[in-house]
């Protein structure tokens, strides 16, 4: 199989131009890139912070925040979905030793 060879996409963050390469969708590389855009125009327009790097670490600040949310509530449900199938593997488990027992 091929590899795909990387695109240059041209998209615009916070008013400036930017080439990204990127082998895959384009979509999605726009897609990530409309997102940090609107990141760093909310933080813009609730602190009235214009300095483009001050923006950007504020915004991925928050970017960072977002993820480690989710990828903490991804963990816990993980973890209970986990204990659950050991619960459940347990069960069938003494279910299927029963049986032989009889």
């Amino acid at each position: 199989m091929a590899e795909e060879e990387a695109k240059l996409h041209q998209v615009e963050i916070f008013g400036q131009s930017y080439n990204l390469r990127g082998e895959g969708d384009s979509t999605y590389i726009v897609e990530v890139a409309a997102y940090l855009d609107k990141m760093m125009r909310e933080v813009s327009n609730s602190t009235g912070i214009a300095d483009t790097l001050k923006v950007a670490i504020l915004a991925s600040l928050n970017i960072a925040d977002d993820y480690l949310t989710l990828k903490s509530a991804s963990s816990e449900k993980v973890g209970g979905t986990e204990k659950l199938i050991s619960s459940l593997v347990k069960k069938i488990d003494q279910c299927l030793a029963e049986e032989k027992g009889r």
